[in-house]
């Protein structure tokens, strides 16, 4: 696709469906921080019993929830450029949602609210996770996580 910058390449965006360092991610985690799954992580296939990469872009939210599943985290918190979830986005009715339930998430997402490649993907993941097990769910803006872990800013989404 050409446009005044140049031209993009297209290529698939599957769903994470493993982390392959999850066993040594999980053995870090219990000894401080730990930095992983950067930009959704890499893609790979596995061909003939050997691991490959694979042109593609995993999705950075699916991959943190089930980063958070995996992990067996209470909390999955999703970092972004906005400090709440909004339904009507950018309309004159535009809402706030300081909190929803799985149940609303679910509705709001079947009722078209939030857009691909927007928020759309963080409200699934978010969805996705607490469906496995995960206790909450907040999204906020990255100036707002500290905040929002105090329960002071952010969406929260619960079971």
């Amino acid at each position: 696709m050409g446009n005044k910058e140049g031209y993009r390449r297209v290529v698939a965006s599957p769903k994470p469906l493993k982390i392959i360092e999850i066993d040594l991610i999980r053995s870090l985690s219990k000894k401080g921080i730990v930095i992983c799954c950067g930009g959704g992580g890499v893609p790979v296939v596995t061909r003939s019993g050997k691991i490959e990469g694979t042109d593609a872009v995993i999705d950075k939210d699916l991959t943190s929830s089930l980063l958070a599943v995996e992990t067996n985290s209470d909390i999955l918190l999703i970092a972004t450029n906005v400090k709440k979830v909004k339904l009507n986005f950018m309309k004159e009715n535009e809402i706030d949602l300081d909190s929803l339930s799985l149940d609303e998430a679910k509705k709001y997402l079947e009722e078209g609210h939030f857009l691909e490649g927007s928020m759309k993907p963080k409200i699934v993941s978010c969805v996705e996770f607490l469906e496995k097990g995960g206790k909450k769910a907040i999204i906020t803006s990255t100036n707002k996580i500290m905040e929002a872990i105090k329960g002071k800013a952010g969406t929260v989404i619960y079971s």
